[in-house]
């Protein structure tokens, strides 16, 4: 399984990081070895001095399929989910500045989180979804998928015309403004409504 993310989706990031408003999706990939395993606390990289998080909806994928056509995106996802992209600002700042890829900031070993799944038919509208990311109990990230740029069956398209999708494989749609730094014993919790994702410690 391959995890595809897609970064400058939200308006809000995009001005939150001074980044440049893209004319079609931003894709990046993150191995399978980067999935943090269940029930593991986040360990701050020694690489990096400043780790934030960036909470996500995630889609996985159920059937295999290239050159998918946005009308027919919607039978190849059965599943919605919540996660977290752990980006070692400091380092791609650094690459970013070197016109270098991102892979080493935002692809090392335990920075995908892969929360719980809920399933489509769980939501009236999938253009339509509330999510959240608590630090020890504040809201840090609030959003709404209807705000995400490229909607998760555009994503499906446009993903699909350079990378064959495969079954289990797990698309993360972006992230809204309120990306901030984690520190040891910090407690993420991600939501979408008022159902709780995931709960993960930062050491």
């Amino acid at each position: 399984m391959k995890i595809i993310c897609i970064g400058r989706n939200y308006a809000d990031h995009i001005k939150e990081l001074d980044s440049a408003k893209p004319t079609e999706p931003v894709i990046f990939l993150k191995p399978d070895t980067s999935i943090l395993l269940k029930k593991q606390p986040f360990f701050i990289p020694e690489f990096s001095n400043d780790v934030h998080h960036e909470v996500e909806l995630l889609v996985r994928i159920n059937k295999i399929g290239k050159h998918i056509d946005q009308k027919f995106a919607h039978k190849y996802y059965d599943e919605i989910g919540l996660g977290i992209d752990f980006t070692a600002r400091d380092l791609q700042a650094k690459l970013k500045k070197e016109g270098l890829p991102w892979e080493k900031a935002k692809a090392f070993d335990g920075a995908a989180v892969v929360g719980n799944f809920l399933k489509k038919e769980d939501f009236d509208d999938i253009n339509d979804i509330d999510f959240s990311l608590k630090r020890n109990d504040k809201i840090v990230q609030k959003s709404n998928s209807m705000l995400m740029m490229w909607k998760i069956d555009a994503l499906i398209e446009y993903v699909s015309k350079y990378f064959t999708l495969k079954i289990g494989d797990i698309i993360f749609t972006g992230t809204p403004a309120g990306v901030g730094s984690v520190k040891a014993n910090d407690i993420l919790t991600g939501f979408i409504g008022k159902t709780e994702m995931f709960s993960i410690k930062v050491k």
